[in-house]
């Protein structure tokens, strides 16, 4: 064939002999009927932490976004080309779904990029080092602290990082609309990759709980 992957082109024969051939009915009827989820993840790009996986879910269940370090700028009509908010405005007005999951995880690369102060731009655009500026105030704040390991810093901005993406989903008018009328629902979660462990965000104490 071509120089494709091959792993991917033997997980897919792997999918298409069990897993498709299981859920046959569904694809097709997903297919004929369109997607219907009720629930928005917006998660992060790394590989290790994908929300289907996480959650276990089946086609169709859940509506995904991934961005680097799972974050969601504020809202913003400039002109310009916002991924995120895209996805965001598709899931809410056309899907129509209830809840938005803002999912982070552990040793997130992002988080950590953006806490090395010596780290430098990987390419003359940075792309990367913009987008993770979204973080910057909760950074000079963490990285001042030397009561904290490197490993703690990361955690700690690992959770800020999902408190502000929240806040930011309430500068999105019609998000915030649907949460008054309690349409819409938001909740953040953090995934320890080392442990299998989830944390949600508690909406009462503003705490992260261990799901047990």
């Amino acid at each position: 064939m071509t120089d494709f992957p091959e792993k991917l082109l033997a997980g897919y024969n792997n999918f298409v002999t069990t897993l498709f051939s299981n859920e046959q009915p569904r694809y097709q009827e997903l297919a004929t009927v369109g997607q219907s989820p009720d629930v928005l993840v917006i998660a992060c790009c790394d590989s290790r932490a994908a929300p289907e996986m996480i959650f276990n879910t089946k086609p169709g269940e859940i509506f995904v976004m991934r961005n680097v370090a799972n974050q969601v700028p504020p809202f913003q009509s400039d002109g310009e080309y916002h991924a995120t908010s895209a996805a965001l405005e598709y899931a809410v007005q056309v899907l129509k779904v209830q809840h938005i999951v803002v999912l982070g995880h552990g040793r997130c690369g992002g988080i950590r990029v953006v806490l090395d102060m010596e780290s430098k731009p990987l390419s003359s655009d940075d792309f990367i080092g913009r987008w993770m500026g979204l973080l910057r105030p909760a950074v000079e704040v963490i990285s001042t602290n030397a009561q904290l390991t490197q490993h703690e810093r990361e955690i700690a901005l690992e959770r800020i990082s999902l408190r502000c993406s929240i806040a930011n989903l309430r500068t999105f008018p019609w998000v915030n609309a649907l949460e008054r009328r309690g349409k819409l629902h938001l909740h953040a979660a953090w995934f320890d990759i080392s442990s299998g462990e989830l944390w949600v965000l508690d909406k009462k104490t503003s705490e992260f709980q261990l799901y047990e």
